[in-house]
């Protein structure tokens, strides 16, 4: 996508993808129910010190627009990853500039990510009965199902697995 830019995030940045991130998962009803999730992604300061937090902004304003966390085993936010994978998880797009691949851009900047350090694959999970704009972007991706990594952080939420294989040197 032209006119945006994906970079490491910078502690100024914090302050607006906490914003951003709390915005998309309340826009898509997925901190219904009191479970405390807001909390956690409003915390970014937390998540770049497990790993990398990633902004996608707007090159003509820097605007931030989305951001994801990019995470490798061992880190406190992987949940999915073996060895030889990576992960991104809180993958979040400004509900104001939804519709225009900024999930796919920095979707593709996790994938090239985990290519340039070696890993064999992606592997993530996304909540049952997501948007289907999502699920459009993950099979777009090249991301399948893997049942057996199913699993569930809260009674009544359910959350599935996918992955997907990387060929050495391309996402």
């Amino acid at each position: 996508m032209s006119g945006v830019l994906v970079r490491r995030a910078v502690e100024a940045d914090y302050p607006a993808v906490a914003r951003l991130t709390v915005a998309a998962y309340e826009a898509d009803g997925q901190l219904k129910g009191g479970t405390g999730y807001g909390t956690v992604l409003a915390d970014v300061a937390t998540r770049a010190a497990s790993g990398d937090v990633l902004v996608a902004v707007d090159e003509a304003t820097g605007v931030p627009l989305g951001a994801v966390l990019f995470v490798l085993p061992g880190s406190p936010y992987a949940e999915l990853c073996g060895p030889g994978e990576a992960e991104f998880r809180m993958l979040a797009v400004d509900p104001a500039a939804q519709g225009r691949g900024v999930g796919m851009v920095l979707a593709r900047a996790c994938l090239s990510r985990a290519a340039e350090l070696g890993c064999s694959a992606v592997a993530i999970c996304v909540r049952e009965g997501m948007a289907e704009a999502a699920q459009r972007l993950y099979a777009r991706l090249g991301f399948v199902r893997t049942p057996e990594r199913d699993w569930s952080p809260l009674p009544g939420l359910r959350l599935l697995g996918l992955r997907r294989e990387l060929s050495p040197g391309t996402p």
